[in-house]
């Protein structure tokens, strides 16, 4: 039982992080409507979660909060992506589009589906907060041992996530891609983007 509750809980915690809507979700999504490179996506996110989650975890926690300086960059880097991702999705919203939308968007390549993903998981200062600051946080209740399966836990709740969004937004893209339902989800998407970047430079 020692080993199976650090399990749940970072199971049940690593799922009420990563499930609210944010930009990793957002890119995922829009990538899996699209079927274009939507796996490679949720990969890249659940790998980068496996690595800031173990760093928050194994005492980064700690270092990320004394360095001020590192924090200053990392939150000045975010207001700048997020808030020109956020344009590039009003933009879609904005200009719309006609007939199939599946047929008519044109696909992003390889790379650049895993530059964006890498710019929306490590330019974003939350993704350090969820996963750095307060799971190392949480993780500091267990001892050694139980660190690790409190880790496993979060971890595959990163794993079940991403994946589903991914695999279930793929299979309701025949759906999500209609021109209206595409359109209110670029918007929304658009307005995250610009609320989260807000809200960073609120906080400097």
């Amino acid at each position: 039982m020692l080993t199976v509750m650090p399990v749940l809980k970072g199971f049940v915690l690593g799922l009420g992080l990563i499930i609210p809507i944010g930009a990793q979700n957002s890119y995922v999504l829009s990538q899996s409507i699209k079927r274009n490179h939507h796996l490679v996506a949720a990969t890249i996110c659940v790998f980068s979660d496996f690595l800031l989650m173990a760093i928050g975890v194994y005492g980064g926690g700690a270092l990320l909060e004394s360095n001020s300086t590192l924090a200053l960059i990392i939150t000045w880097a975010g207001i700048i992506f997020l808030s020109v991702y956020g344009v590039v999705f009003f933009k879609s919203f904005y200009q719309g589009g006609k007939g199939d939308v599946l047929k008519s968007m044109k696909p992003s390549t390889r790379k650049a589906v895993i530059f964006t993903t890498l710019a929306v998981t490590f330019l974003n200062p939350h993704a350090y907060l969820d996963t750095v600051v307060i799971i190392g946080s949480i993780s500091g209740q267990f001892d050694d041992a139980q660190k690790s399966t409190f880790l496993v836990g979060i971890m595959l709740a990163s794993l079940f996530w991403f994946y589903t969004l991914s695999l279930g937004a793929a299979k309701m893209s025949p759906w999500l891609a209609q021109e209206k339902v595409q359109r209110v989800i670029n918007l929304l998407v658009a307005i995250l983007m610009w609320v989260i970047a807000w809200s960073l430079f609120s906080s400097l």
